[in-house]
Parts: C-alpha cells; structure tokens; sequence
C-alpha cells in the first residue's frame, strides 16, 4: 500500500460522519469524503460529458430486484476467515483469508462481487467470486483498512477496475433513509482513457484520446441543477451528488450510478433519478492522469 499523494482538494471543506460496521468509512480528509462542491472545474469537463453523452440520462443500476445492484455483507471482527484462491490476478490481490461468511450474496451477472464490511475496520471485496469447498476462489480481491487513506499500490486494480473499493461508492438504503449520504458514489461508462487520476490505482481504457475520461474522474452535479421537483431517496442521492460526487470505477453502461441491492428500494422514487441529463454533470480537478 502506498500513501496518496496531496491534490488540489486537500483544503477542500470537510464534513460527514459516514460508517460501516461500526467504523468510520475512511479518515475524514480521504478523497471519498471530500466535499468537491466548490472544487475547480477539469479543463477536460466539457469534452468528457459530450463523450458520456450529454443527453443521456443517469440511470440507477439498483432497486428493489435482486438481479440489479450490488450486495454486501456486515460481520463482527470475531468472524472466522476462510481461504481465497485467486484465479486471474494473483499478482494484484491481496492474498487471504477474508472473513467471508458462508451465506455471504453474490452479485447477480458477470462481475460476481462479494463484499464484506468487517467490525475489524476492513473491507473485503472479491470480483468473480464463487465458493469453493469451505473457501472462495475469485478473479481478483483487495482489502481496504478503513481508518487509513493508504491507496493500492500503482497500477494495481482490487476488485473494480479502477483499483478503488466497491462499498463506499453504493447508495445504501440506510444512509438514504437517514436523510444524508456524506461520501462520494460509483458511477460507469462505457469508454474509458488508458489512465487513473488517484485515488483510483488501475486503468482499463481502450484509448489514448484525452478527451474520454479516465478510472477515478470525479464529477459533479452542477450546483445550478434544480433539486426541488425531487423528493425522498432521489433528493438525498442528487444532494450527494452536488456535495461529493460520483467516481469513474469500472466500465459498463453510461451514467449508470451503483447502489447496494436491497428489497426495500421504492423503484418508483429511484425512478426520478432517470430524468436527470448527463449535461447536468461537470467534472472536477482532482489531480493529473496517471499512466
């Protein structure tokens, strides 16, 4: 693991109490919890949300049915840790055991993430996940001290594709129904530059045109964008989204913004977010692209 380094939003406003398991979802200065509200704009902005598609639409890539978003689980630090085989990406993961119970839920679809947020302060994320006798075997996995702003070693991926945790950039149900969500979210695209601006660690880009975005962009929702016709989960996500903003962490479908899977999501209300443009977001200045 190796330190951040300092970027323009060190002096940025700092505020929230975000947790999981019990801990703080990383120290208060990490880039997850930086306010970006009022942080310079990138010079790229324009040219990377034409290329977005500023006439599309941010889509909520969750909801009540299983099939569509993100799974986790919450273990006490007392959970017993079982053996990972890692498959593709040896060389880049964190070698185990995880404390991954046994009912722990897949991901429905290609990637298969599991996520596990441990009353020991970590995060254990595993991408192409299945079981394996008492065990796992994965395609990759990282593990993430949630009381440090250490990043993956360069040119490291974990179990996204920009080498960035997976559960700090879920919408959760209970951050929502608290009122507030005090760290930034995971968005996709589908083309990406070959390069990373920290604090993502892994390029999966498929050109060098500086005018498509990198892993770990960050944008944001203009703060001109009218929140008033929104009400309930969609106002406190676009609210976050104007305070923290969205990174780019993996490949897929544009503007899509993750969320936790969760019965309870009122798809009708998450519906709102369907109406919001791409020509609503601006990106940020968050340091140089690394590559």
């Amino acid at each position: 693991m190796v330190r951040p380094g300092r970027s323009p939003l060190v002096r940025s406003q700092l505020t929230g109490s975000a947790s999981i398991a019990g801990c703080p979802l990383f120290p208060p200065d990490n880039p997850w919890r930086r306010v970006i509200s009022s942080a310079p704009l990138n010079p790229r902005s324009a040219a990377w949300v034409a290329n977005i598609g500023g006439s599309r639409f941010l889509h909520p890539d969750f909801g009540s049915d299983p099939s569509y978003g993100i799974p986790y689980s919450v273990v006490p630090a007392s959970q017993p840790k079982v053996a990972i085989r890692f498959t593709d990406y040896a060389d880049e993961s964190d070698p185990g055991p995880y404390p991954i119970p046994s009912g722990a839920r897949i991901e429905a679809g290609g990637d298969a993430h599991v996520l596990v947020a441990s009353g020991d302060c970590h995060l254990y994320e595993l991408y192409g996940a299945a079981r394996s006798g008492s065990g796992w075997t994965a395609r990759s996995g990282a593990v993430f001290d949630l009381r440090s702003n250490a990043l993956r070693p360069a040119g490291w991926t974990s179990a996204d594709a920009a080498g960035l945790p997976i559960l700090p950039g879920l919408v959760r149900r209970d951050e929502v129904l608290s009122g507030r969500i005090d760290h930034a979210l995971r968005f996709t695209i589908a083309t990406t530059q070959r390069g990373y601006i920290n604090p993502a660690t892994h390029q999966a880009g498929s050109t060098t045109d500086p005018n498509v975005a990198p892993m770990g962009a960050r944008f944001r929702l203009k703060a001109s964008f009218d929140l008033s016709p929104y009400h309930g989960a969609a106002r406190v996500i676009l609210q976050c989204l104007k305070t923290y903003g969205m990174f780019v962490a993996d490949n897929g479908s544009n503007w899509f913004l993750s969320g936790a899977t969760d019965s309870g999501w009122n798809d009708t209300d998450l519906d709102q977010l369907k109406r919001v443009p791409g020509s609503a977001f601006e990106a940020v200045d968050t340091g140089p692209v690394h590559r």
